[in-house]
């Protein structure tokens, strides 16, 4: 019964983890607009919901505790990754700066809104998914 509430609440639970995480890195992208030599990160949101949802598929898939793991899956430039494993890629340059800081506050503020509010609609939809599950148990009984 566990397994399946998991199962039915999995897609949500990881696309709100990997929101939330995204938010931590795009608020460091603004905090550190003025900050010489700094490159603006982000995740490839659409590639690492598709693999944690692979790897929660499969529950005996290798994990990595340490920095000093070797990685099981592709791994940024800079070696950096999330703590579920997604790799942190550099954003494109739009606009270089003289310091070499690649931080477009244009673009980071967009992009900070718009995770903000798909955050917002993914508890949405678990709020939705919960009322639904209470629903279903109050007409059991």
């Amino acid at each position: 019964m566990i397994g399946k509430l998991d199962d039915y609440l999995r897609f949500n639970e990881t696309a709100l983890s990997l929101r939330s995480q995204r938010q931590e890195l795009l608020a460091s992208n603004i905090a550190n607009a003025d900050t010489p030599n700094y490159k603006a990160r982000d995740i490839d949101f659409s590639n690492a919901l598709q693999g944690a949802l692979s790897k929660a598929a499969q529950p005996g898939a290798m994990a990595t505790t340490s920095q000093g793991h070797i990685a099981n899956g592709p791994v940024a430039a800079d070696g950096k990754v999330l703590p579920d494993g997604t790799p942190v890629l550099y954003r494109n340059v739009t606009q270089g700066a003289v310091d070499g800081n690649t931080v477009d506050m244009d673009t980071e503020r967009t992009q900070f809104a718009d995770n903000a509010l798909r955050y917002e609609a993914g508890i949405t939809m678990i709020n939705h998914q919960i009322r639904n599950l209470m629903a279903a148990i109050q007409n059991s009984q």
